[in-house]
């Protein structure tokens, strides 16, 4: 399994190569052991995020992460991928707003790095 910040590096080239918009890459070291890095971005409708999740997985399973847990693919406005240290959340944009993870994990102390 490739470390956390590899899958990082991956989730994030992935994003900005499909145009995910406002991405988000909350660092958890050490605040909790669910994970390493929490990634948020935004797909700009049902099928923008479909395909984000889609590449993503893609791209996980060729750099030897094998499978990956997804959830809510079928409706595809909010997809979390869980890939061990590194959780994904895709959503659309009016379902982002309604649940402002961003503002729970910053609550919690967690630092943030903003990426376009």
């Amino acid at each position: 399994m490739p470390p956390a910040a590899d899958v990082l590096k991956l989730v994030e080239t992935s994003l900005d190569d499909d145009k995910a918009e406002n991405v988000i890459v909350i660092d958890l070291t050490g605040k909790t052991e669910i994970a390493d890095y929490l990634i948020i971005a935004t797909g700009t409708s049902q099928r923008q995020v479909g395909a984000l999740s889609d590449h993503l997985q893609r791209k996980m399973k060729s750099s030897g992460l094998g499978s990956v847990a997804v959830e809510g693919e079928p409706q595809c406005d909010w997809v979390l991928i869980d890939a061990g240290d590194v959780i994904v959340h895709l959503f659309r944009p009016d379902v982002r707003d309604f649940y402002n993870l961003e503002k729970i994990w910053m609550n919690s102390g967690a630092s943030t790095g903003m990426t376009a």
